[in-house]
Formats: structure tokens, sequence, C-alpha cells
């Protein structure tokens, strides 16, 4: 009997759009944890800390919704402006998460950069959620196995980033 590694989104049912939402909902409280400590004046280490975290989660889900979740899209409901809006947000998203893995806490401009790039993540959350999802449900895409195949990829990429564990799992060993 050969070993499988579990696919949460298969054994949960969720499909791409579910999957997607709740990597949405899951960055919008790191940025909100990252404000209430840019605010308290929080520490450095736990800074660059959740601003990691944002770079990874973010990485990892642009990459998978390019490669698979946006070919599926841009051929079911035909609007490129649409997609091709969400192309350049996820461009924008990705120089300002090089940008800020190569400063660190201490730089002048770090904190706004991380504000930055919550604004234009919320931006564009609010897009897909609003108008690219519902013409995603509209058009009867398969969004099932959408999910599975996003979930896959997810994990083969964070097991590259060696991300492996959830994010709690990881803190509650560190202490």
């Amino acid at each position: 009997m050969t070993k499988t590694t579990p696919k949460p989104a298969m054994q949960n049912g969720e499909d791409a759009i579910t999957l997607l939402t709740k990597d949405h909902k899951k960055v919008k409280k790191l940025f909100a944890d990252f404000a209430k400590l840019a605010k308290g004046e929080g520490n450095e280490e736990a800074k660059a800390e959740v601003v990691r975290q944002i770079c990874m989660e973010l990485t990892v889900h642009a990459q998978a919704e390019e490669e698979i979740f946006y070919p599926a899209v841009r051929v079911a409901i035909k609007d490129d402006d649409l997609m091709d809006e969400a192309d350049v947000e996820h461009a924008t998203a990705k120089s300002l998460i090089a940008q800020l893995e190569a400063m660190t806490p201490a730089h002048d401009h770090y904190d706004a950069t991380v504000t930055v790039l919550g604004e234009s993540i919320n931006h564009h959350i609010k897009e897909e959620e609003g108008e690219m999802f519902p013409k995603v449900k509209k058009a009867k895409v398969d969004t099932a196995a959408l999910g599975e195949a996003l979930t896959q990829r997810k994990h083969e990429l964070q097991t590259d980033r060696g991300e492996t564990k959830p994010v709690k799992a990881r803190k509650a060993q560190s202490r």
C-alpha cells in the first residue's frame, strides 16, 4: 500500500472558488496582524515573520492561480479586460513582494511597502470575488476539478519553499 499526502481541499470537497476565497481571508488577516504590529510599534522580528508569511501565501496563491485557475477562466468567461487586469495586479504584487524580501523592517519604507501591497491585494480580491468569481459560476466552470488541481499545485509550491506545515503548527513548534 502506498502512502499518499492528504489533500485538504479534496477531502473537504472545496472547489476552486472556496479555496481561493479562504486564501484571500487568510492573507487579509495577516495584513491586519501586520497593521496591529506596525501601529503598536511591534518588534521587528514579529513584523518580519508576518511579512514572510504574507509573501509566501501570496506567492504560492498567485503562481497556482496563474498556472491553473486563470487559463481555465480566461477561456470560459471571455473577458480579456478583467483577466488582463488580474495579470497586471499579480505582476504589481510580485514586484512589491520582491522589494519586501530585499528589505528588513528597519528600512524606511518597509511599513509603507507592506501597506501598499495590502491595499493592492484588497483591490484585487474585491475584483476577483465581486466580478470574476460570479462570471466563473455563471459559465459553469468545473470548479471542483480546478480546486483539486489548485490544492495539489499549492502543496507542491509550499513543499518547494519548505512551507509544508500550517502556520499554527510552526508557531506551536517554536515555543
